[in-house]
């Protein structure tokens, strides 16, 4: 595992594959507008799909999003780190477009696992991390599940295995009553 390489690539504008505590993500830098861009067309994923973002801790969470609520704070406290993502409104002028997927929330998460959290630290900067397939694909969640087709199109992977076999609960906290939008690894009843 070679996560000096991976921290390189980037602060590059580069895109990597990585294992999460769910899965298997595909990422670059949250504030690299091209990396960005790149990722969608490698996915294939409409750009109208927000994307979640991976952070190392609530203060850096907290320089993007508006002020979370006590109850917020709560939930993510008990889960985090861990499988939970959580949507909630956002700095519209410090996220792009096509992270928020046009709108004005964000989906954010602290993983549970060393390898993000260290390119996190690494490159200080947020993580975009989809799951690494292409759109509508099915979800790797060991290394041999991944496409073959997509790995070509990266700059590099970060190999390890993710504790995963379900994907983050989602949670929407932007409204109330929150709302569910994928029950994951977390079971959540609201």
């Amino acid at each position: 595992m070679n996560l000096d390489k991976a921290i390189e690539v980037l602060n590059q504008g580069g895109i990597i594959i990585f294992p999460t505590d769910t899965a298997f993500g595909i990422g670059c830098r949250m504030d690299s507008e091209k990396a960005i861009e790149r990722l969608f067309k490698i996915k294939k994923r409409p750009s109208t799909q927000a994307t979640p973002v991976l952070f190392d801790n609530m203060a850096r969470i907290e320089e993007y999003v508006l002020p979370i609520e006590s109850d917020v704070k709560r939930l993510m406290k008990k889960y985090w780190p861990g499988a939970l993502t959580v949507v909630t409104m956002c700095k519209i002028s410090k996220v792009p477009s096509l992270v928020r997927g046009g709108g004005k929330t964000i989906g954010v998460r602290i993983p549970d696992h060393s390898i993000p959290l260290a390119l996190i630290k690494g490159t200080d900067s947020s993580i975009l991390a989809p799951s690494a397939n292409f759109h509508g694909g099915s979800t790797p969640y060991i290394f041999s599940e991944l496409d073959k087709a997509l790995i070509k199109l990266v700059d590099f992977i970060v190999e390890g295995k993710s504790r995963g076999g379900l994907s983050s609960t989602v949670v929407d906290c932007s409204k109330r009553p929150w709302e569910i939008i994928r029950q994951g690894a977390i079971l959540l009843d609201l």
